[in-house]
C-alpha cells in the first residue's frame, strides 16, 4: 500500500498534522525508523480522532496500549483496505465540477452513513467513486428518483452491516475472549480472520444482488410483454386460472427488532408451521418468504381464499401479529421454483391494501371461486400503486 509522510497521513485521515504528532508522542501511531507511516497509521489517526471526539481520553488509550491491554495493530489488516480516506476535493468543488447539486451530494454522504456535509468539507474517496454513476443516472432520471434509490440502498446495506457486526461479536470475538485471549490478542486474531473471509463476503453480496436483480428485471419484462399483448387483445384469458396470494404479518420487522433474535426465530417457526399446514391442506404451497410475509401459489382460486382465511384466523389464535392477505387469479410464468407476471404483482399490491386481519381478493378470484365455502363483500373499484386502472376488490369471509 506504500508509505506516507506525516502531512500525507494527516490529509488522508482528515486531521491536522499536529494531531498526528500527538498520536506519535503518545505511542499510538509509530512511524518506522525512517519516519515513514503506513496505511494502518492513516486508519489509526482517523479512528483515534473519532474516539477523541466521542470523549474517549487519548491518554487512557495510550496507557492501555503501553500496558498491552489494547492494540490497534489490527488496523494494518487487509480487511480494512476497503474503507475510504478523504480526498483533497471539497463538496463545493465537486458540485461545481460535475453539475450535481449539493442536495444530491448530501444524499450520497447520507447513504454512506455519515452526517450531512458542509460545502467546504472534503469528499471521501468512496463518495467520489459514486459520482460517475450519479452523472449517468442524472441524464435520464429525476433527482428525487436517484435520491430515493440511494436511500433504499443505504437502508438495506446498513441492516446487512449491522447484522454482520452483531454476529461477528457473538460468534467470533466473544468465543476468542472466552477461549482465554486478551482483548489485544482477540482484536489481532479477529482481524486476521476478517481479512481471509472479506473477499468472499463481498462476492456473496454481489451474487445475491445480481440474483435479485435478475428476478426483478425478468418480472418487469414479463409485465411489459403481458401489458402489450393485453392492450392488443392477444392475451387470452384462462377459464381456470391459478391464484397467487401474499400474506403479510403486520409489524413483523418492528416486533423482531424489539424482542431480539430468539423471539424472531420463535415467531418465524410458528408462522412457518401455520402457513405450510394451511396452504398444503388446500392444495397450495408457499413459494418464498419476503421479509414480513409469504407468497403462495394455488391451482384453485377458491381454495386459496379458504386457506387465507384459515391463516388469518390461525395467526390470531396462536398469538401471532395480525395477518392480512391479498389474492389475484390469472396467468403466471414459472421458472426455477418461482412465479412471475402481472398476476403476482397485482396480488402483492392487493395485500398492501388489505387491513390487518382481512383477506382481500380481486374480481378474478370471485369469478373463479365457485364451490368454495366462502363469501365476498364488495369493496369497490380501487386504485392500487403500480397497477394501471382501478381494480374491483372484495373482502372475503367464511360462508355462513
Amino acid at each position: 500500500m506504500g508509505t506516507y509522510t506525516r502531512d500525507e497521513v494527516a490529509e488522508r485521515a482528515g486531521v491536522d498534522p499536529a494531531y498526528v504528532d500527538r498520536l506519535v508522542e503518545l505511542g499510538i501511531v509509530r512511524p518506522d525508523p525512517g519516519g515513514a507511516f503506513s496505511q494502518g497509521d492513516v486508519r489509526r489517526a482517523s479512528w483515534m480522532h473519532s474516539l477523541d471526539v466521542a470523549g474517549v481520553p487519548l491518554e487512557g488509550i495510550a496507557t492501555a496500549v503501553r500496558d498491552g491491554l489494547l492494540s490497534f495493530g489490527y488496523l494494518d489488516a487487509s480487511a480494512f483496505d476497503q474503507f475510504a480516506q478523504v480526498s483533497d476535493t471539497t463538496f463545493a468543488e465537486l458540485s461545481e465540477r460535475t453539475g450535481l447539486p449539493m442536495t444530491m451530494l448530501n444524499v450520497v454522504r447520507e447513504a454512506l452513513g455519515f452526517a450531512e456535509p458542509h460545502p467546504e468539507d472534503r469528499v471521501r474517496e468512496d463518495e467520489l467513486s459514486l459520482v460517475p454513476a450519479m452523472q449517468v443516472l442524472s441524464d435520464g432520471l429525476r433527482p428525487v428518483t436517484i435520491e430515493r434509490w440511494l436511500r433504499v440502498c443505504a437502508d438495506s446495506l446498513r441492516r446487512i452491516a449491522e447484522t454482520e457486526t452483531a454476529w461477528w461479536r457473538t460468534d467470533v470475538e466473544v468465543p476468542l475472549l472466552e477461549g482465554g485471549m486478551s482483548t489485544a490478542q482477540m482484536l489481532e486474531a479477529q482481524a486476521e480472520f476478517g481479512s481471509r473471509i472479506g473477499p468472499h463476503m463481498e462476492g456473496m453480496l454481489l451474487a445475491v444482488y445480481h440474483g435479485q436483480q435478475e428476478h426483478a428485471w425478468r418480472k418487469s419484462a414479463l409485465e411489459d410483454v403481458e401489458g402489450a399483448l393485453e392492450h392488443a387483445g392477444l392475451l387470452s384469458r384462462l377459464h381456470h386460472p391459478p391464484a397467487v396470494s401474499f400474506l403479510d404479518i403486520s409489524g413483523y420487522t418492528r416486533l423482531t427488532e424489539e424482542r431480539g433474535d430468539a423471539a424472531a426465530a420463535d415467531l418465524a417457526e410458528r408462522l412457518g408451521g401455520l402457513v405450510r399446514r394451511s396452504s398444503q391442506a388446500h392444495g397450495g404451497a408457499p413459494v418464498k418468504w419476503l421479509g414480513d410475509g409469504v407468497m403462495f401459489f394455488f391451482p384453485a382460486p377458491g381454495q386459496s381464499v379458504v386457506s387465507a382465511l384459515d391463516m388469518v384466523d390461525g395467526a390470531a389464535t396462536q398469538g401471532l401479529p395480525p395477518a392480512r392477505v391479498g389474492i389475484h387469479a390469472g396467468p403466471v410464468v414459472f421458472q426455477e421454483g418461482d412465479y412471475f407476471g402481472r398476476t403476482v404483482n397485482i396480488a402483492s399490491r392487493i395485500a398492501e391494501y388489505a387491513r390487518p386481519g382481512e383477506v382481500v381478493v380481486s374480481q378474478a378470484v370471485v369469478d373463479t371461486a365457485e364451490g368454495a365455502p366462502v363469501a365476498f363483500t364488495r369493496i369497490g373499484p380501487v386504485e392500487l400503486k403500480g397497477v394501471s386502472g382501478p381494480l374491483l376488490l372484495h373482502s372475503a369471509h367464511h360462508a355462513a
